[in-house]
């Protein structure tokens, strides 16, 4: 029999319709891009929401195991502590700890710091201890790559004398921007297994109007996180016995040290509202697939020819797309083509003039 009429045969027998055979050869359908409605119309988009730390390198000013102790040892996979864990893949079977030097004096500052190697709209900040949380501890952000800092958070029972601040002070619409400091999530106990969590929009008036408002969109928005551990609890203080330290040495009810488990950054790649995801470019630096003809690592510019409006953010009710700066006048003119280009360059020219002067100019 020919081959072909055989497995035609095999076909029919098993109830298979060759129009629902798989075509091996057949294009796969593009998926939607969420930058637009099923009309092609632009609309917002956002990347997804993530812990921007996983996987980052973390910098600590303090690890044990050098020189090596009886409970820490660098060279020993089973007894480092590196910075690496802050960041790993951590669960409840398996929960690896980040481990400063045990220190015999106080106050010292421990700092950990994390690049997140873009722009980012951070919504929270948290961190799960293995040692007892600090008394005090400070959290910081960078908008510049660590060049400077500025407060977000402050955690201490003793605000004033630490920090100079008071644990009473409000957010309001003038204040938006200021870092507060409270009481909350500095009690010793529990021993293990403590949490700060600091929340960048909790408390401020107008987290509930976002799109509108500058402030708070540069107050969400950080390349960098630092925390810095300023104060243990010293048992001493509490009233504590003495105890053995970790290196196995005299008893001494000042020395103590910090130990986290995991570090979170909760937030979005920052793109202003017109990209759905960040991408490697060619340098392998993190950039966001910018759509809405607009480019730059957060999408913060019109891409050139574009610049018939001004650029700006994205909203729920407004895409804000960058429009072509010289269609409009293009049925206007009856010149020559040579005439027409002449006249798009310096339309373009004077609307990047007016752009970058800051009026509110290209607007056909």
């Amino acid at each position: 029999m020919d081959p072909l009429a055989l497995l035609w045969l095999l076909l029919t027998a098993f109830g298979l319709d060759r129009t629902r055979a798989v075509n091996p050869f057949a294009v796969q359908q593009t998926p939607p891009d969420p930058c637009y409605d099923e009309k092609g119309a632009p609309r917002r988009c956002i990347p997804e929401f993530v812990n921007a730390a996983f996987g980052k390198e973390v910098h600590a000013s303090s690890t044990c195991g050098k020189p090596p102790t009886r409970h820490c040892d660098s060279s020993d996979p089973r007894k480092a502590h590196p910075a690496a864990y802050l960041t790993d893949l951590n669960n409840v079977a398996n929960m690896t700890c980040w481990r400063s030097e045990t220190l015999h004096h106080s106050p010292q500052n421990i700092t950990i710091t994390l690049s997140l190697g873009k722009k980012f709209e951070v919504i929270y900040v948290s961190l799960q201890f293995c040692s007892p949380r600090p008394e005090s501890a400070a959290i910081f952000k960078s908008m510049d790559y660590g060049k400077t800092w500025v407060p977000y958070q402050y955690y201490s029972s003793q605000c004033r004398k630490i920090y100079g601040k008071s644990n009473k002070a409000a957010v309001t619409k003038q204040n938006e921007q200021e870092a507060l400091c409270t009481d909350g999530h500095t009690d010793l106990y529990p021993l293990t297994g403590g949490l700060i969590a600091f929340s960048t929009l909790e408390g401020r008036p107008s987290g509930q109007d976002f799109d509108n408002s500058p402030v708070l969109q540069d107050w969400v928005t950080a390349t960098d996180v630092r925390v810095i551990f300023s104060r243990p609890h010293l048992f001493r203080e509490l009233g504590g016995r003495d105890h053995e330290d970790e290196d196995g040495g005299t008893s001494s009810s000042s020395s103590y040290y910090y130990a986290v488990g995991e570090f979170q950054v909760g937030g979005r790649c920052k793109c202003n509202g017109h990209a759905s995801r960040c991408v490697k470019d060619k340098e392998g630096k993190l950039v966001c697939d910018c759509k809405h003809n607009t480019e730059g690592p957060e999408c913060d510019r019109c891409k050139p020819f574009h610049y018939d409006r001004p650029w700006q953010r994205a909203t729920a009710r407004e895409a804000n797309e960058c429009l072509g700066a010289v269609s409009p006048q293009k049925s206007q003119l009856n010149g020559t083509e040579s005439q027409w280009k002449e006249h798009s360059i310096y339309f373009i020219n004077v609307c990047m003039f007016v752009s970058h002067t800051g009026s509110l100019g290209c607007e056909t």
